[in-house]
């Protein structure tokens, strides 16, 4: 479940305790300083946010869908990723993307990126997330980023480290969830020119295929890394009702998906508009033995 970190904090941890109760297994969040639609509206930070769900649950993983290295580098994000880890006992879950364009992109006045700076600095940023959190690293001088005497004690409590999921939908992207990630994120297609159904599923069947080539040529067995894919940002609405998201569920596991993330419908937006009934629906369904 995708949750935006709008809502007043004694809700917010209600729904998540609730998620958890009728047993989602993990809980998202962007991370933004605002967002698009929700741009003049209340919008937590999203570590601490996070930070207060680990202290407040028992079970369910919590994540960051993802990381802004519009906004953070690398080192920090990995010393508050350990200690959200140690917080929630080893719960937590890092995701990394190229960013985007836009009020993030330039808050702190920085020019934007180039599409090949942004993957460059997706690279780089992996490397030194995985590099630090390992201890394989702690110094490092690159194009993006320069550390020096790094040290992330004591370490996470998921060994060898937090688990990385890699948003990528271009070649060069997906070749770091190749070499990086533990899982990969995918909504389909990055550049918003073909948002149908059809068409994403043809999209996502694409880059299914070249995350399994990019393995294949660094060595990486492909079912190591989990696949999630992210609903709402296309016109596919699998949400509408029950036989619709079984029907989903079912041609994204064929495509090799070992999970399903979907925005909480809410009342408050446009376009995540669905019954919130379905989230108790999809449970008791799908989630319940």
């Amino acid at each position: 479940m995708l949750l935006m970190p709008t809502d007043p904090w004694c809700e917010a941890v209600e729904s998540v305790k609730r998620l958890e109760l009728l047993g989602y297994h993990h809980v998202w969040v962007y991370d933004h300083l605002s967002w698009r639609r929700y741009r003049d509206r209340p919008w937590h930070a999203t570590y601490p946010w996070l930070t207060g769900l680990a202290a407040n649950t028992e079970r369910v993983r919590l994540g960051t869908m993802v990381s802004n290295l519009n906004l953070r580098h690398p080192l920090a994000l990995a010393k508050d990723a350990m200690t959200i880890d140690h917080i929630s006992d080893g719960r937590f879950t890092i995701g990394l993307g190229a960013g985007g364009l836009g009020f993030d992109a330039t808050v702190f006045g920085q020019s934007n990126l180039t599409p090949t700076q942004r993957l460059g600095r997706l690279a780089e940023a992996a490397f030194l997330v995985d590099g630090v959190l390992t201890g394989k690293i702690s110094d490092h001088v690159g194009e993006f980023y320069e550390v020096s005497g790094a040290r992330v004690l004591p370490g996470c409590v998921q060994q060898p480290r937090v688990p990385i999921a890699i948003a990528a939908g271009r070649p060069g992207s997906l070749q770091v969830a190749a070499r990086y990630g533990d899982a990969w994120i995918t909504y389909g297609d990055t550049t918003y020119q073909d948002l149908s159904a059809a068409g994403t599923e043809r999209i996502v069947a694409q880059q299914t295929r070249q995350l399994d080539e990019y393995c294949a040529m660094i060595g990486r067995n492909p079912a190591a890394i989990d696949r999630i894919y992210l609903i709402g940002n296309t016109e596919a609405r699998p949400l509408s009702s029950l036989p619709a998201f079984e029907d989903f569920l079912g041609r994204y596991s064929d495509l090799g998906f070992t999970d399903l993330v979907f925005h909480m419908p809410r009342v408050d937006d446009p376009i995540w508009t669905e019954s919130p009934e379905i989230v108790e629906e999809i449970a008791g369904t799908f989630l319940k033995s």
